[in-house]
């Protein structure tokens, strides 16, 4: 039975996870890491995707975007997977696949969810045991946000921008968010959503989307288990664990 398309709509943000083949490394340098920024960059801008936040593990990626247009997101991770994969099999002496075959993903509501998924993709480090500050981790977003680094690859959402009328205001705004732990049950709902291909949301935001989708776009109430292994860091690459 084939899949059902991949929950994608235009101006509306998408939270998307990018596995290792067969949670095997992704990045064995810091060359690897910048050479996927820059093709990131490019890819995106070229199929007309926003980028919001990202977090770069060793064998798994974190995007927050939001496409221009329906099928942009897969358009752009096809892209500069081609490129990136060539390129590191070249420098690495490497042949075969490097990702997983098919990228998860979850629409994501602006109003609710939007700031906590943010979070979590620049938290995933701390839960891995990488590091204990999200400000020590080079490669996420989150210095553009809390630290006024800027990062060219990002184009703020106006969810962050709402935060305060000046930058200054927007950073310490942002900052103060770290200052609360996500809780268990909204980590459980945003892994499982990316998981299982679905939204997430307010009850308003879930039937919109239906409507326009016309199809479920929630998790079935009598799901399976909640699955952390996309939180995986170099940690539990080698240990095994998951967080």
């Amino acid at each position: 039975m084939p899949r059902p398309p991949r929950l994608e709509l235009p101006g509306v943000p998408l939270h998307v996870i990018q596995r290792g083949n067969n949670r095997g490394a992704c990045f064995f340098s810091d060359i690897d890491r910048r050479l996927y920024l820059k093709t990131l960059a490019e890819s995106a801008s070229r199929v007309g995707c926003a980028i919001h936040a990202y977090v770069l593990m060793t064998n798994h990626v974190h995007i927050l975007m939001t496409p221009g247009e329906r099928g942009a997101a897969g358009a752009m991770l096809q892209e500069m997977g081609r490129r990136y994969v060539r390129v590191i099999n070249t420098l690495h002496g490497r042949t075969g696949t490097l990702w997983e075959g098919r990228f998860k993903s979850s629409l994501i509501d602006s109003e609710s969810y939007f700031l906590t998924c943010h979070r979590y993709i620049e938290l995933n480090p701390v839960r891995a045991g990488v590091t204990v500050d999200p400000d020590a981790y080079q490669w996420s977003s989150y210095k553009h946000y809390a630290a006024g680094k800027i990062d060219r690859l990002i184009t703020e959402h106006a969810t962050f921008l709402s935060l305060g009328t000046n930058c200054l205001d927007r950073q310490a705004a942002y900052r103060a968010l770290f200052a609360h732990e996500i809780d268990q049950r909204t980590l459980a709902q945003i892994r499982d959503a990316a998981n299982a291909g679905c939204a997430l949301g307010s009850e308003s935001f879930l039937d919109s989307l239906k409507d326009k989708i016309g199809r479920c776009v929630r998790l079935p109430k009598q799901g399976r288990p909640p699955k952390s292994g996309e939180d995986e860091g170099p940690a539990a690459a080698v240990s095994g664990k998951l967080f």
